[in-house]
Formats: C-alpha cells, structure tokens, sequence
C-alpha cells in the first residue's frame, strides 16, 4: 500500500500550485496550520482570545459573459476573496479576559477530529512564588495554564486541565507529546509528567503522574515506612530511578572488584551532585510503555538558547518505573540510533496516512545524503552530535506531511523553506520547488509578502511562516514586517 501511494505522489510532480494572489483579501486573523488530514484550517484572533476554524474548499466562481478559464487571465474579483477558498465554520472563544491563547500550540487527534488548545496568564513575576514547596528553584511559574480539547466538526468544548502557579513550556508544543489516545505534559516547575488519556467521550483523563512518585503508592508507602529526620526529603522517584541506573551502569563496566571502587568514585560519586541537579527538559513517547526523557541544567531547561551545552537523554520504562538506558548528548551510540533509526522517533506523526511520507534521513535516501554531507564536512564530530542531538525529543506534529517537501521529488532551499513548523526570515527572490528527476526545470516558485516587492533596503526585517495543505496544491505563505499589516499570500493550482 505505501509503495503504491509513493508511486501516486509522483503525479504532484506536475500537479503544482500555478496561481498566487497577492495580498489576498482575508480576515485578519493569526493563521496556525492545516491539519494533518487536510480537513481544516486553525486560526486564532489577533487579541488571542478566540478560536477560528475554517473548512477548506476549493475555488468556484460564476460570471457573466466571457469566463476567464485561460491561466493568464484575471480572476474575477468575488474569485479573489479568502472566502471563495475557505468556509468559515464557528469563532470560539477560549481564554478569559487575563488569559491569551498560546498561538503556538495545536495539536490534532487525527482519529477522533479534536483539537488540543492551550491558554495561559502572564508570566509572574513575583520573586515569593519560586519558594513555592517542591518548586524547582530558576524556573518561572505561571498563575494558569489551561488545555482545552475541543471537537473541531462543530467547536465545543469537550474538556479542559488546568495547571495553577506552575510553567509547561507550550512554544510550539514544546512541553507535551500525544501518542495516540495518549498525551503527556511535562510541569517544569515541579518536575512531573502527567500522562492523559483522551477518551472517544471527550474527557481528558490522568492516568498516571511520574516525578515525585512513580508508583501508585509509592507516597502511601513512604508515609507509613519511612523515617524521615525533620528538615530533610527524598530525591523525587524519577531521580532515584536515574541514580540507581547509572550506579548499576558505572559498577558492571568494571569487572574487575579491586578496581571497582575506584571506577565507582571517578565516574559515578564525582558526579553525582551534577546528577541530582538534573531537571526534566523535554519528553516524548516512544510507544505505550516507554518515554524518551531529556535531563539538564535548569537554566537550559527555561531558556529557548540552541546552545549545545550538556544534556541526557533517558529511555524510562511507564510499566516497570525502571530507567531502561542512559546517554550523554555527545554518545556515539545516541547518534548511530538517531541516524539508523529516526522514524522511530518520530512514529507517532506517523499514524495518519499522509503523515507516513514524511521525508527524513531513514526512509529518504536523497535527505540521508544531506545528513551525511553535513556529517563529513563538520570539523568536530562531537559538536555534530550534539547539533543532531538538540531535535530531540521529537517535537509532536512539527513537519508538514505536503508531498511537496518529499525529498524524493522536489529540491529547495531548506534555509529558506522546509517541511518543520517554524517561521523564517523572509526574502524578496521567489522560493524555488526544482524537479529532481528534471534539475533544470522549476515546477514553481512561491514569493512571499506584497507583489513586486523590491529588496529590504533599511526596512525591519520581516518574517514569513507557510502553511501547506497535505495533499491539494494549496499553500498559505504569511508575511509579517513589525508596525506594518500581515500580507497574506495564497498559492493554488489553477
């Protein structure tokens, strides 16, 4: 079946958007993305507050007269409209009046067609909050942060989880991963996972919580056995997982018992303050039973720096509460997973159709030439593992499935524009789409911001985000230049 669709995508080799309207006339609305099965299109207000969803259609107009069906004349005025390409569904409001939308968070449960959604507050600032008990000392916290689910047929709100005085990172869904029927979110503040279940019923239901505690009844127990001398506390039960890994680690990598205390003190003692200052930086599912978890300082943690410091990245065992294997940020063995093994990483994005063609460096050969170009021209193999290393976890549902970015189809410049759900620095030339199998014939180009646009001169800088279909050759490009209103581009096939 996936040889069979593979062999269909080469028919968008010559099905390419061939038509842009410029500045087209639309709501002014922040534009979020398609969702992954092609069915709607998510926006939010410019003052963050309300939810907008759209069903895409296609384009259809009536004249009088001649029609214009030659590709180089004008459409007519009503055919210009944002209206003739989308069908407006419902406004919802979300978030109250101290509340705003985090215009960066979205993630689809492509199976039952809800959308998860997150508000939050301001950031506090106040200094008394980070005594907070079990509070981690440098991380902000946030009165409320909010998570709504919401069934997008129709725009009601199924279900909501708030997290009070606390700080999830929701830039682009940074701190949560759905994985199926399953989503985790990740309190930097206390250092807990909480893993939901997304009922057929439209409940959001916790299922189970790992930091502090890790089993059940792991408090229970420790309250009624342990003896615990006034003013002070157990590590949390991921950290003593992690500990407890790492010394059996350390212990068996030494076979010889003279040595072995030594080995111990040099690799494992020496450290081990370093290791209980480890916090929870980010998580991913990597099936039902097992997490990816990335450990490091607490200031990399809350910063959004792509610095290349010291991180590790643990795979934890949900069923057994057992840390299953450990790596430093620059392992050799991390990477050789990474580089052989990367759709498993990704697997979730992978559930719907569409989402299956993604192009990356284990399913790709022309995307594994890329990697390894990169690999054999960096000067510290170290450094490019860390570089490589700083893409996970997976970020949930951050590339485009549009068989526009298959690699085994067309090439572009991925400095400019490429399948990652992130905005770019805008430029003034067109953004080329080459055929490979033809390397000298553009199949088409893509311009962002107003038509004619000259080059920048000593204006702001603007910034341009994409928004493709995945699967009708119809592309949003939104250009947005600081004091000056979005341009919004649309780019479909005539």
């Amino acid at each position: 079946m996936c040889g069979q669709i593979n062999l269909f995508r080469h028919f968008y080799e010559n099905l390419c958007p061939s038509h842009t309207i410029y500045d087209i006339n639309c709501p002014d609305y922040s534009f979020r993305k398609f969702t992954d099965d092609g069915h709607f299109l998510i926006a939010f207000s410019r003052t963050h507050q309300d939810l907008i969803v759209y069903r895409p259609s296609w384009l259809s107009y009536s004249c009088k007269g001649d029609c214009p069906f030659s590709l180089d004349a004008h459409l007519p005025p009503k055919a210009q409209c944002f209206d003739s390409f989308f069908h407006h569904l419902y406004t919802v409001s979300l978030a109250s009046a101290n509340e705003f939308i985090c215009k960066d968070f979205f993630l689809y449960v492509h199976t039952l067609r809800f959308g998860l959604f997150a508000t939050s507050t301001a950031q506090a600032n106040d200094p008394t909050t980070s005594s907070a008990e079990g509070a981690v000392h440098g991380v902000p916290s946030i009165e409320k942060i909010t998570f709504y689910l919401v069934r997008l047929d129709d725009g009601v709100v199924l279900d909501e989880k708030a997290f009070c005085n606390d700080f999830v990172n929701l830039a682009h869904c940074t701190g949560a991963f759905l994985y199926d029927d399953l989503l985790c979110i990740v309190s930097l503040r206390y250092q807990t996972i909480h893993i939901l279940q997304i009922r057929e019923s439209g409940n959001l239901v916790e299922v189970r919580k790992i930091g502090a505690y890790c089993q059940e009844d792991d408090e229970l127990f420790l309250q009624s056995h342990a003896q615990v001398s006034p003013g002070s506390s157990f590590l949390p039960g991921i950290k003593q997982r992690l500990l407890s890994f790492i010394f059996r680690k350390t212990w068996n990598e030494e076979a010889d018992q003279n040595m072995r205390v030594q080995h111990l003190k040099k690799k494992f003692y020496f450290h081990f303050q370093d290791y209980v200052d480890l916090i929870i930086w980010k998580v991913q599912f990597l099936d039902r039973h097992h997490l990816l978890i990335k450990f490091g300082s607490v200031d990399g943690g809350v910063s959004r720096s792509t610095d290349q410091g010291l991180s590790f990245f643990a795979v934890y065992n949900m069923e057994t509460t057992e840390v299953v294997s450990f790596y430093q940020n620059s392992s050799e063995e991390m990477y050789s997973f990474f580089e052989q093994f990367y759709d498993f990483f990704n697997s979730v994005s992978r559930s719907t159709l569409h989402a299956q063609f993604i192009s990356s460096h284990t399913n790709n050969m022309h995307a594994l030439d890329q990697l390894l170009n990169i690999k054999n021209k960096s000067t510290s193999f170290s450094q490019f593992v860390k570089k490589m290393m700083l893409t996970l976890p997976y970020t949930c549902q951050s590339h485009s499935p549009s068989p526009y970015f298959d690699l085994s189809l067309f090439r572009y410049d991925d400095k400019l524009i490429s399948a990652i759900d992130r905005h770019r620095h805008s430029t003034e030339h067109p953004i080329k789409f080459i055929s490979l199998r033809q390397p000298n014939v553009v199949k088409f180009k893509i311009k962002p911001g107003a038509e004619g646009g000259g080059p920048d001169g000593g204006r702001p800088k603007k910034v341009s985000s994409f928004l493709f279909h995945p699967y009708l050759p119809l592309i949003l490009s939104v250009q947005q230049t600081y004091m000056q209103p979005t341009v919004v581009n649309l780019h479909f096939r005539r």
